[in-house]
């Protein structure tokens, strides 16, 4: 008779004990999805804050130096609110990334004869990509704050591509057809 009531006891023990780290592994996997896209959204700020400054000093293309300028100018205020963000969140504050760091060093390595068209073809892959990120952030991210921060800035991010895009295709960088294509159907 005790073993009758201590088997569904038992039973229930250890289904309790199953579910109960499958709970924290869900719980701890939402904040890693946070904190991915707060690092790598911070990090693709400081990439184009670096190269809009080299851009400034080393492109030969008007259109090219202007678009460097610009990135500086929005930059400078969009890191702050990536910065605060990160922070607000208790997150660790914003550094450039081994990836960000190996991009800028790439692209700085440009000479200035195949600078403009280098610069503006890694600037429209890293757009392509913060969309994404931005996006997917903005539709699926579980800390309020930052959810709402990226659903804020997308816009941004967005008028960046498309201005990304436009003064590449002046100066005729490489754009792939796909991305292309992509962004006009977004």
């Amino acid at each position: 008779m005790l073993v009758k009531f201590l088997a569904p006891a038992m039973v229930t023990g250890l289904l309790l004990s199953a579910t109960a780290p499958t709970q924290a592994a869900a719980q701890a996997a939402a904040p890693a999805t946070d904190s991915s896209f707060i690092q790598t959204a911070a990090s693709l700020g400081l990439l184009q804050a670096k190269l809009g400054k080299l851009a400034t000093e080393k492109a030969s293309s008007p259109s090219v130096k202007e678009f460097g300028r610009r990135m500086v100018d929005d930059y400078a205020k969009l890191n702050e609110q990536l910065a605060e963000g990160a922070k607000q969140a208790a997150y660790p504050a914003p550094v450039l990334l081994r990836e960000h760091k190996l991009t800028y060093d790439r692209v700085a390595r440009s000479g200035r004869s195949s600078f403009d068209k280098n610069y503006m073809a890694e600037v429209v892959n890293q757009y392509d990509a913060a969309v994404q990120l931005f996006q997917q952030e903005s539709e699926r991210g579980k800390v309020a704050s930052l959810k709402a921060l990226a659903a804020t800035l997308l816009p941004t991010v967005h008028q960046h591509l498309d201005l990304a895009t436009q003064t590449a295709q002046s100066v005729g960088a490489d754009v792939t057809a796909t991305a292309a294509g992509e962004r006009q159907g977004s």
